[in-house]
This record gives structure tokens, C-alpha cells and sequence, in this order.
């Protein structure tokens, strides 16, 4: 069985259409099993009945953002280990760098293209 069969992807974007790319994104590369919420504490409550191998999440969100998401998830010894994909429309230093120090698996800058994406996940997961 390949491992995009298996692959357990929890998208995370307060805009639907962002969220909506993605997950048409991803099922082009064959992964089924993708769940989405609308925010971090959303995303947080999402992950504790329906756990994933990896969450990719926007940076940019109101009430909790990316960063504080990771954080959430790096905190809690259930989730601690998921990979994490930051995808951000300004990819300056100070936010990757933070974003390496919480423990963030890797990141994408928008625009960005289905193979850009493939290859991002990839990096961190294994070949798909």
C-alpha cells in the first residue's frame, strides 16, 4: 500500500478558497483521507477525535495563527509529533525562523503550484 493511501492530512485555512485548492491539490496526488477546519482552535479540536500524520495550515488566520497553532500542537504530547507544512503569503525570515524554533517540518511560500506542494509534503513525509 502507497503511502499517499494512508496519509492522514488535516488542511487548516480561514479562506475557503485557499483551503479548497489545496485539498483539490491533494487529491490529485491520490491522498483521500483529508480532513479541514476553518482555524486553529477548530484544527486543535478537529485533530483530537480524527488524528492526522500531517497538517498543513495557512499562516495568516484570525483569533490563533499558524504559528500559534504549531505551538498548540508541539505542547500536547498527543499531537506533538504531527508533521507541519506553514504555507504564508509573506515568507520573511522572522516568520520561518520561528517557525523552524517551534518546530515547524517545512513551509511555502504562496503562490505556489500543485508540484510545488507535492514536493514540499514529500520533504517531510517520504516519497507519496
Amino acid at each position: 500500500m502507497a503511502l499517499r493511501d494512508q496519509l492522514r492530512v488535516l488542511v487548516v485555512d480561514d479562506m475557503s478558497t485557499s483551503r479548497g485548492l489545496i485539498m483539490q491539490a491533494l487529491d490529485g496526488m491520490g491522498i483521500r483521507q483529508v480532513g479541514h477546519a476553518t482555524d486553529g482552535p477548530g484544527a486543535l479540536q478537529t485533530i483530537e477525535t480524527a488524528p492526522a500524520h500531517l497538517v498543513i495550515s495557512d499562516y495568516n488566520m484570525p483569533g490563533m495563527d499558524g504559528l500559534q497553532l504549531l505551538q498548540a500542537l508541539r505542547a500536547n504530547a498527543r499531537t506533538k509529533g504531527v508533521g507541519f507544512i506553514l504555507i504564508t503569503g509573506r515568507a520573511d525570515s522572522a516568520v520561518i525562523d520561528l517557525g523552524r524554533r517551534f518546530g515547524m517540518n517545512n513551509f511555502l511560500k504562496k503562490p505556489f503550484t500543485p508540484a510545488e506542494l507535492r514536493a514540499c509534503i514529500e520533504a517531510v513525509v517520504g516519497r507519496l
